[in-house]
């Protein structure tokens, strides 16, 4: 089972968070710093079952401080249909919108695309998240063009492009 946990961190709070997060044995292989609709993201994978993740991971990282939280919101996003494993650092991730019926074929034509590390089908406020491999913004920006237009039946993207983590 995988799962992804999006974090929205008080304003100054996320290296705290990023140093929390790597004392709790995270690889820096499954934290990413984002420019974008949220601060961290954070990919779990081999889990049991969502109990697992709840107890090892989702009620630790929520708690992290209770003196002075640093965490406003969290996001958690539950893989149906995994896309590729990926072990190279993305660009940017891309969170993409859908009707359900079309949730394989988004996936299929995403996973055809060179650039793209990898496209998992979610449970959330996001139907598909797509890890993205290009060498700068502008190449992005032609990525997502033609995601649009080539790739049938998204109806919307949001894009948050990677940062490194210190």
């Amino acid at each position: 089972m995988k799962v992804y946990m999006a974090l929205t961190c008080k304003v100054g709070a996320y290296s705290k968070v990023l140093d929390e997060l790597i004392k709790m044995n995270l690889s820096k292989n499954e934290i990413f710093l984002l420019f974008g609709p949220v601060d961290i993201l954070v990919k779990f994978s081999g889990l049991k079952n969502l109990d697992d993740f709840v107890k090892k991971w989702f009620n630790p990282i929520r708690m992290l401080n209770p003196q002075e939280p640093m965490i406003e919101k969290t996001q958690t996003l539950i893989v149906i249909s995994g896309g590729k494993e990926f072990n190279e650092e993305p660009y940017a991730f891309l969170f993409l919108n859908t009707q359900p019926r079309n949730l394989e074929k988004v996936q299929e034509a995403l996973q055809n695309i060179p650039e793209v590390l990898s496209a998992d089908t979610v449970f959330g406020p996001y139907d598909v998240i797509s890890a993205v491999r290009v060498r700068d913004k502008n190449e992005l920006q032609k990525l997502i063009a033609r995601i649009q237009k080539d790739v049938p039946h998204i109806e919307g993207t949001v894009t948050a492009i990677v940062s490194p983590l210190y």
